[in-house]
């Protein structure tokens, strides 16, 4: 797959391990231990080498190899543990959750990691030239998304009022900061993403950021904002301004069948993924493998989601009913990650079907029901020729949400947008023990872990744990 041409090289000034250990806070770190900003970053090579190490860090298990995504569907309706599993992430299907959960730690220090590598690309003190601006636009849209996916997990959706996350923008050893409210969150997520925007003028395909994929993921935090006027127009501005194309009927399942991402000078499905290949991947802790059935298999479909979907509707074929050896039969097994061997999936973040979907939502609630009709059914058609819709005010509303949820399952968004929607989770079929998690549960939101309150007295907890 199409990636950086280059290995990854750890440079005696460019040091990518941290001095750490069990008390240390990730916040209270140096991506390049002791060495000054300006020392490690001297030239455009030296930062290339570190915009590689922070798209490397996306790649980790605890981020968007695998968890980031896991808990974004069994944290919901569409995916169940199977009776015969490997024990991961048994504490997001059960909802017992602990301050100690080493999932929810791993993704803490590993995205403070990556903010950290991008904080450090951002200031490092170069000249301006497009190269230069290029590779910090990447790192502005690199340091949003990691905090947009931080806020959605470790803070109450809705309540811009609430404790967010901290903002962390330079190194300082001496460094123990408080939360930062949601509201301030996203107000830096969106400031970098117009800084993002304006500096980066080149394409180098859908494994890096772009300028029109920094507009995409834009157009998403200002959805799960609530501000849905300024979502529609960002999203239509992606899809009139571009240059990326939905995917059609007759490439679904070759699109999902694929690991390959688009090159330079493909722009077509996927504005951003985060790349992985026989040799730069997770291994046995890729995405891949906690749902194919030639890995540990250990995630299973709904039999309601697989319901869903008409007998005409192409995504259904993303799910095949097969059984499970010594445990569920009939299993609806996931087929959203074929490639277990060899070249890894990628795992898509940002796609021109979520841009069409966000579009079409935040028309329908803000009184432009004949443009969300348009950018639904141009999805639809796409996905399943024997269905049109015609509704109107809520209906088209629902009708728009349950196409989201099928467009989207398994990619990590549904336990999110349950929360952006304040709605209760209702699991039905499956095997789960907890079905019914309210919006009010406390455990709708990711602990601060304990290492991380043990090093820094000035954070505080979320409620209930």
């Amino acid at each position: 797959m199409k990636r950086f041409n280059h290995k990854i090289v750890v440079l005696g000034m460019v040091v990518t391990s941290f001095l750490s250990s069990c008390s240390d806070s990730f916040l209270e770190l140096s991506p390049y231990t002791q060495v000054p900003n300006e020392a490690a970053v001297a030239t455009e090579a030296d930062l290339l080498v570190a915009l590689r190490g922070t798209y490397a860090q996306l790649r980790s298990a605890n981020l968007f190899g695998r968890t980031i995504p896991v808990i974004g569907d069994l944290g919901a309706d569409n995916v169940f543990l199977s009776s015969r599993n490997s024990g991961r992430y048994f504490a997001f299907d059960q909802y017992v959750v602990t301050t100690a959960n080493a999932d929810y730690e791993g993704y803490w220090n590993n995205a403070y990691t990556a903010i950290l590598r991008a904080n450090n690309i951002i200031d490092a003190k170069l000249a301006d030239n497009a190269n230069v601006n290029q590779i910090k636009g990447e790192a502005y849209a690199l340091r949003a998304l990691l905090y947009f996916n931080l806020v959605r997990s470790f803070a109450k959706s809705g309540d811009m009022a609430a404790e967010g996350v901290p903002i962390v923008l330079k190194y300082d050893p001496t460094l123990k900061p408080k939360r930062n409210t949601v509201q301030e969150v996203y107000t830096q997520i969106q400031a970098d993403l117009d800084k993002a925007y304006a500096g980066m003028t080149t394409y180098t395909g859908s494994a890096r950021f772009s300028k029109f994929a920094a507009r995409a993921l834009a157009a998403k935090v200002s959805f799960y904002q609530g501000d849905y006027e300024k979502a529609y127009t960002t999203a239509t501005e992606v899809i009139n301004n571009g240059g990326f194309s939905l995917l059609t009927a007759d490439k679904v399942l070759a699109y999902w069948a694929s690991p390959t991402s688009n090159a330079e000078t493909v722009k077509s499905e996927t504005l951003f993924e985060v790349s992985a290949d026989a040799t730069l991947n997770a291994g046995t802790d890729e995405l891949g493998y906690i749902y194919n059935q030639q890995g540990y298999g250990d995630l299973l479909a709904n039999e309601e989601l697989y319901k869903l979907y008409s007998e005409t509707d192409i995504r259904k074929k993303l799910i095949v009913i097969g059984s499970r050896a010594q445990a569920e039969n009939p299993a609806y097994i996931v087929n959203k990650y074929q490639n277990v061997a060899g070249d890894r999936d990628d795992k898509k973040v940002l796609r021109m079907s979520e841009v069409y979907l966000i579009a079409a939502e935040s028309a329908a609630r803000t009184n432009k029901e004949a443009d969300a009709l348009k950018y639904l059914n141009a999805l639809v058609a796409q996905r399943d020729p024997s269905l049109v819709y015609a509704s109107t005010g809520a209906t088209l509303i629902e009708d728009i949400i349950t196409e989201r949820r099928k467009e989207l399952a398994f990619e990590g968004d549904r336990f999110y947008d349950l929360n952006r929607l304040k709605r209760d989770i209702v699991r039905v079929g499956g095997r789960y023990q907890l079905r019914n998690v309210p919006f009010s549960s406390n455990f709708r939101i990711g602990p601060i872990p304990q290492s991380e309150r043990n090093a820094n007295p000035n954070i505080s907890q979320n409620p209930g744990y």
